[in-house]
């Protein structure tokens, strides 16, 4: 009987043991854990994540990188055209970059794009078009602009139409939006609805924020989402970018010269990719602000080219539109010797003329009734004039050595 007893008190003694190193697993466990949203913003203070949507043909419809500024709620979105041209790594070829997604995955993708816009992209998430749309009704519609009624039918005996205006689409209609090519668009006119749509979705995200962060509601949206996190960090990284100013959020896209390889046109970023990367800081530093440039007044500019350089003035109007300014006109300016940029002050707000000029390192500064103002703006709806001369290099203004 003693024996038995001894036996029984060893025996409670190992699982009293056993108890204990379990507890003591489950605390490390739990110490270890590590919320990599909030590591981020505490590192970096802003939030990066590339959003895709994939084709039913599981190819890349399109792209973009969101950068987000919690502390200013201030957000850019990087659209990402597929047809972006370069020698990519992953592939050992120059292509699309589309085609890496296609052919390499989402990891290899991430890494290229990062290196194309020059900045670090910890988080991703990818959505089918099937999710897309269901995301959409969700949202109760996604709401984008349609400048002419679209009544189209394709060869293969498709039929598209959608309304025009400003329009409320459902998940069945964003996906006409998505898809309907015109025999007169080019892909230029394809990104910009992408653009679009990936807008309308940031902003549907925020105005439908006390639905989707209720209680348990993400857990039903979760499965939409493809990405590198768990399911409550997602949650976490979506509920800070619903807070977004969505009234604000800023517009940025790959600019540069397409030239055909291999018979496919590609778009080459200016000056291997360093304007692009340029631009990209550019913004990204400006929305750590919750002043400057990104306001709810919206500048008219007219944009001169000053120059002989063909097409400044064009892909000079492309940046300024993508940062959210108006412009009226891109034309070439009075004469084409001018030394020096100079940005007009039509407007007299010295402030908003600053923030012009140091979106592209601009210090010369006049006002419209000054002696120097030499040009007179092409309409009375002009807020600024830039002309630019021989120190801007398609990027900001160049100091050069007196």
């Amino acid at each position: 009987m003693r024996k038995f007893r001894d036996e029984q008190k060893g025996l409670v003694f190992i699982l009293l043991i056993v108890l204990i190193m379990a507890s003591a697993v489950a605390i490390f466990s739990v110490s270890l854990h590590t919320d990599v949203v909030q590591d981020t913003l505490d590192k970096d203070k802003k939030i990066q994540m590339l959003i895709g949507v994939e084709d039913t043909d599981h190819t890349l419809l399109f792209a973009s990188v969101i950068i987000y500024y919690p502390s200013s709620q201030k957000a850019a979105l990087i659209n990402i055209p597929g047809y972006t041209g370069s020698i990519y790594a992953s592939l050992n070829r120059t292509d699309q970059i589309k085609k890496v997604y296609e052919e390499r995955g989402i990891e290899s993708y991430r890494e290229e794009v990062r290196k194309l816009i020059g900045i670090q992209i910890p988080f991703y998430t990818i959505i089918s078009m099937e999710n897309f749309a269901r995301l959409t009704d969700y949202f109760g519609g996604l709401r984008v602009f349609i400048s002419e009624p679209i009544d189209y039918m394709t060869e293969e005996g498709a039929m598209y139409l959608l309304p025009s205006g400003a329009v409320n689409l459902d998940g069945d209609k964003i996906l006409t939006y998505l898809h309907y090519k015109l025999t007169d668009e080019d892909e230029t006119d394809l990104q910009e609805r992408y653009q679009n749509a990936m807008t309308a979705f940031i902003t549907a995200l925020s105005d439908k924020k006390f639905l989707l962060f209720d209680g348990d509601n993400f857990k039903s949206y979760a499965s939409c989402f493809t990405s590198n996190l768990k399911t409550p960090e997602e949650e976490r990284l979506f509920k800070l970018i619903s807070d977004v100013d969505s009234e604000s959020i800023i517009r940025q896209t790959i600019t540069g010269s397409f030239r055909n390889v291999d018979g496919q046109s590609l778009l080459f970023p200016l000056n291997n990719g360093e304007n692009v990367r340029n631009n990209v800081r550019q913004v990204s530093n400006m929305l750590v602000s919750s002043e400057g440039t990104y306001n709810s007044r919206v500048y008219v500019l007219e944009i001169q080219n000053g120059t002989t350089t063909q097409g400044l003035a064009r892909n000079t109007s492309i940046l300024f539109q993508n940062a959210s300014y108006d412009v009226l006109s891109a034309v070439n300016a009075d004469r084409n010797d001018y030394e020096e940029t100079v940005i007009i002050d039509r407007l007299g707000n010295a402030e908003a003329a600053k923030a012009i000029g140091d979106f592209i390192h601009c210090d010369n500064i006049i006002k419209a009734d000054s002696e120097n103002a030499e040009t007179t703006a092409r309409s009375s709806d002009v807020d600024f004039t830039i002309i630019l001369g021989r120190d801007f290099n398609g990027q900001y203004v160049i100091k050069r050595r007196k």
